[in-house]
């Protein structure tokens, strides 16, 4: 039997107050990514992995080993993680030390979200869904040729899981209307948990949007009222 190596860690957060919402965490990413959204903010790690460091699993829970008598959790995020074929065999390995395991993906695998889920390895799912359904908006939004179809299969499983979710979604003006946030909320009605992120120019894989800002704080806020109606 051919044993998946384990992916390569190329980024450690060992405290996190935000990526698991009512729990700390520490946070792996692992690099590259199969979407290109022009918005992403992680687009070092998405375009070129091989230039940041590689973390071995074992010593990177050594570092965390301190941390352990404050919490259990851990976030893996990307990148997009459900591309490294040994991402199973990590988060086993998690697991058997008493981990509990948070997953940041873009759910354009939904056979490996299966499989995960399976073999009860995911204590918590946060999807970016990064539009309403329809292709050409999706298109734009991911930077590329979509598979919707994966999408609604990863979503629909996501909502049968029975385990703590999220859908998530950054609005860009002129990209994001008031009507794709209604035609998103009810699209991913029966959630647990629907969060917007305003869009942030730091830094982004399209240099043209780090000139543009977010949505008005007053906007913002009304488009966030939106989920709850």
């Amino acid at each position: 039997m051919i044993v998946k190596p384990m992916p390569a860690i190329k980024g450690i957060l060992e405290t996190s107050f935000i990526d698991w919402p009512g729990r700390m965490c520490a946070v792996l990413f692992l690099g590259g990514c199969n979407f290109r959204c022009p918005f992403c903010h992680n687009h070092p790690l998405v375009l070129h992995p091989s230039t940041f460091e590689s973390h071995a699993l074992a010593d990177v829970l050594l570092r965390l080993a301190p941390y352990r008598k404050w919490f259990d959790a851990i976030c893996i995020s990307g990148g997009e993680p459900t591309l490294q074929p040994g991402l199973q065999r990590m988060l086993k390995t998690l697991k058997s030390k008493n981990w509990a395991i948070k997953l940041d993906t873009n759910g354009s695998r939904p056979e490996v979200l299966t499989a995960l889920l399976e073999d009860g390895l995911l204590d918590m799912i946060s999807m970016d869904v990064k539009a309403p359904l329809e292709l050409s908006i999706y298109n734009r939004c991911a930077g590329l040729q979509v598979d919707l179809d994966s999408i609604r299969k990863s979503i629909a499983l996501i909502l049968e899981s029975r385990i703590d979710h999220e859908f998530r979604m950054t609005v860009l003006p002129g990209w994001h209307s008031r009507n794709d946030i209604i035609q998103w909320r009810d699209t991913l009605a029966g959630s647990r948990r629907l969060t917007l992120q305003n869009f942030n120019p730091r830094t982004t894989l399209a240099p043209d949007l780090e000139r543009q800002a977010g949505f008005a704080p007053e906007i913002f806020a009304e488009f966030k009222a939106l989920l709850t109606q």
